[in-house]
């Protein structure tokens, strides 16, 4: 599952040190998924991305999606409150590795 923003360089990109910091509180939770495979951060400085990246073992990934990926709404809703911050979103997709 992915939760991505963009940010913005003003204020010495102090949205990105916003974001980083909400992702530091999460990351323990995020971590506690059953299921959880790893959580990636990707910060682009050329185009402004920010991403967070929750891996979840595809038979655990219903019962998270039924609890609605918490804790999604909560840090979705902390991300957009940063000054700054635009853009964010979620989407699910599948990796493999080849």
């Amino acid at each position: 599952r992915e939760w991505r923003c963009k940010w913005s360089g003003d204020g010495d990109k102090a949205s990105l040190v916003a974001l980083q910091a909400t992702l530091e509180k999460y990351l323990d939770t995020l971590k506690g998924v059953d299921g959880c495979q790893g959580v990636q951060r990707i910060v682009c400085g050329g185009c402004l991305d920010f991403k967070i990246i929750t891996s979840v073992a595809a038979e655990n990934f219903g019962d998270w999606e039924a609890k609605q990926f918490a804790p999604e709404e909560e840090a979705l809703k902390a991300m957009g409150e940063i000054a700054g911050v635009s853009c964010v979103e979620t989407q699910t997709y599948t990796l493999a590795s080849m």
